[in-house]
Parts: structure tokens; C-alpha cells; sequence
């Protein structure tokens, strides 16, 4: 047997297992949540929130595992360098899933947890950096530096959430949980300018050239900058919703110069136009959250439901597909369904407590299930895709 084929087929390229392990937590992250939030469980933390608890774990649990399979997978591409395989990448997914398990056993295990997850943090930082820079594609510095802050993210909420009780910084812990989301919308924004307006156009049935403008390129990345620095560190609302009125209004320009109605046809191409709509209308409520009296939290669930959360289902369908040498044009069903249930769960959460806030324990709830049915139909259609050999008999 030759060496590179004596592991599990799980662990030939990064997004098998990572995919299967977000999907896996999407899963019984958001049904313990779920049971905690409507009272039937009890989640014991000293120090934080159940609230916080569940921020993080989606952020740096389900976030940083699909951003982890989908740069170990993209960056083997990009540079023509291995990135980590066989037993050193069952390795690395080792780290992330005890930090999980970690978690889940109670808090007197927390410090296994960050520590788990901080080698992990480290060590995908290295499996992506190293290829970079050994062919010197110093554009892909912008997504590493978003990973480096990301980690830094997560190494701030640890230090507060293990520290003495009467030590702990709010505002640090709500820099950690805001900053993770916003760095997550800013790599969906840095990676989507490459590889949207590509993919819908090889994707539809027709020639098509989509306009890209480089000319919003500078001004998307400075108003982003000015909204994160402004939003986590200074006391700057109103500097802060200019910027984020900005991002509203490029991010639209976007649309418009990638729009083709072809892309309706097929949820792999819909759901990036979902994603971005989702974060036109994240800035836009922030932006007016206070001349319409929202809640503080509602943008933010527009950015982590709508955008993170369709984007991440969508191009794990797409990379699990093509990665393991099936059609994308030959989708199962489910993924149909599941893009659908994932879409309406966004809206319900984001839109529905706006209009009818009275009802919102409803909302989340109804959310919260229409989420799970999405993952559970999506993780059941995929496992075979990330345990099995490619159907070419590729190794990856």
C-alpha cells in the first residue's frame, strides 16, 4: 500500500475532515444552545455567559473549522505545495475537536480546552503560512493576517474567561466575540472578490463577463478597517456607522457588477448572493440600529446566520463536491433543501424579531430548528463524500 493511502481517506486533504467536524458541531452546538436558551438545560460557566459560550463556539469552533478545511484545501492550489495530510492533519483536527470536548465537559476542564485550541490556532497558522511563503505570494498575506487576529481573538477570550471572576474585562471578552464575526465577514469579503465573480460565471449556462471593479477594492478595505478599529476600540458611533453605511453601499456595487439571473438556477452560485445581501443589510441595520432603536446583537446574527452561515454551507458543498471528483452540476437534492431551510433561517432570526419583537423567543426557536434540519440534511448527504475515496481514485 503506498504511504500516502496508509490513513483513512478522511484525512487526505483538510476539508474532509474539517467539514465534517463543523457540520457535525452546527449540529449539537446549536441543539444544546437551543435547550439552554428555552430553559429545558442548564450550561454551568463561572465566568462567562451562555450567551458567550455560544458566540465562541460558533465563531472559533464551527467558523475556524470551515475556514480551516477551506484554506488547507485552497492554498495546496494556489501555491502547488502540500499542506498537511495523513496523520499530521489528523493530528491538527485532533487539537480543534478536544478543545470542543473540552468544552462540553464542564468547566474545570476550560483550560484543556484553550490550550487544545490555541495549538490549533498555532499550528494552522504555520500549515498556511509556510506554502505562502515559500512561493511568495505575498497577496495572500491579507487572509493570513485575518488568521493571525483570529487567534489573537481567541487567545483574548481565553485569558479573560480564565482569569479571577473580579478580573474579568467585558469589553475585552465583547472585543474577542464582535472582532471574531467582523474578521470572518472580512475574509468572506477579501477571499469572495477572487473567487465570486469566477465561479458564477464558469457556473451559469450562458458567456458571461461580470464586472470587477478594482476601483472599490481600496475603498471597501479602508472603510472596513475604519468600521473594525472604530467599533472595537473607540467610543466612535457615529464614525462607525458612516463606515458601516460605506461597506452597505460597495458591497452593493458588488452585487450589481456580479449579478446574472442565471445564477438562481443553482443554489452553489444563489448562495453567494444571499451571503452578500446578508451583509448589506448586517451594516445596514447597524447603521441604523439606533435611529430605529434595534437590538445591539440583531447585525450581528445578519452576519453569522445569513452570511457565514449560507456562505460556509454553500461552498463546503461546493468544495466536497469538486475535491472529491464528482459534478457540480449534479447536486443530491438535499443540498437543495438544506440551502433553502438555511436561507428561511436567516431571515426568521434577522428580520422576523425586528418586525414582531414581541414574538421573538418564537423566532429563535423556529430559526434555531429550521438550522438544524439544514445541517443534519447536509452532514448525512456529505459524510460519505469526506470518509470515502475520491470517485476518480485520486488521492485528496
Amino acid at each position: 500500500m503506498p504511504q500516502e493511502h496508509a490513513h483513512p481517506a478522511l484525512f487526505n486533504l483538510g476539508f474532509r475532515p474539517f467539514f465534517a467536524g463543523a457540520s457535525f458541531l452546527a449540529i449539537t452546538s446549536i441543539a444544546y444552545w437551543l435547550g439552554v436558551y428555552l430553559g429545558f438545560l442548564n450550561l454551568q460557566l463561572k465566568n462567562i455567559s451562555p450567551f458567550q459560550w455560544h458566540a465562541h463556539e460558533m465563531i472559533y469552533g464551527y467558523g475556524l473549522a470551515v475556514i480551516a478545511g477551506f484554506l488547507l484545501t485552497a492554498v495546496k492550489n494556489w501555491t502547488g505545495k502540500q499542506t498537511p495530510h495523513g496523520y499530521s492533519l489528523a493530528a491538527l483536527f485532533a487539537c480543534w475537536a478536544s478543545a470542543r470536548i473540552f468544552w462540553f465537559l464542564g468547566e474545570s476542564l476550560l483550560p484543556l480546552a484553550a490550550a487544545f485550541d490555541l495549538i490549533f490556532m498555532i499550528l494552522l497558522i504555520f500549515a498556511i503560512a509556510v506554502p505562502i511563503v515559500a512561493v511568495k505570494q505575498w497577496r495572500q498575506l491579507a487572509i493570513l493576517s485575518k488568521l493571525f487576529l483570529l487567534g489573537l481573538g481567541n487567545l483574548l477570550f481565553y485569558a479573560e474567561t480564565l482569569g479571577p471572576a473580579e478580573a474579568i474585562v467585558a469589553s475585552n471578552i465583547q472585543i474577542a466575540l464582535y472582532g471574531g464575526v467582523y474578521l470572518i465577514i472580512g475574509l468572506v469579503l477579501t477571499i469572495g472578490r477572487r473567487i465570486i465573480p469566477l465561479f458564477i460565471q464558469n457556473g451559469v449556462d450562458y458567456q458571461v463577463s461580470l464586472f470587477n471593479s478594482r476601483w472599490l477594492d481600496i475603498p471597501s478595505l479602508l472603510c472596513f478597517l475604519g468600521f473594525f478599529i472604530s467599533e472595537l476600540f473607540f467610543d466612535a458611533l457615529r464614525f462607525s456607522q458612516v463606515m458601516a453605511m460605506s461597506i452597505c453601499l460597495i458591497t452593493t456595487a458588488r452585487i450589481i457588477g456580479w449579478y446574472t439571473p442565471g445564477a438562481w438556477k443553482n443554489p452553489l452560485l444563489w448562495c453567494f448572493y444571499i451571503a452578500l445581501l446578508f451583509i448589506d443589510l448586517g451594516f445596514l441595520l447597524f447603521a441604523l440600529s439606533e435611529t430605529l432603536q434595534l437590538s445591539p446583537y440583531i447585525h450581528l446574527h445578519a452576519f453569522a446566520v445569513g452570511t457565514i452561515g449560507v456562505i460556509t454551507m454553500g461552498m463546503m458543498a461546493r468544495v466536497s463536491t469538486g475535491h472529491t471528483g464528482r459534478s457540480l452540476k449534479a447536486l443530491p437534492k438535499r443540498v437543495f433543501f438544506s440551502l433553502y431551510s438555511l436561507t428561511i433561517a436567516a431571515v426568521i432570526r434577522v428580520l422576523l424579531p425586528v418586525l414582531f419583537p414581541s414574538l421573538h423567543t418564537l423566532w429563535i426557536g423556529l430559526s434555531g430548528l429550521l438550522w438544524l434540519i439544514a445541517f443534519t440534511l447536509f452532514f448525512s448527504t456529505f459524510l460519505p463524500y469526506w470518509t470515502k475515496p475520491r470517485v476518480d481514485q485520486k488521492y485528496g
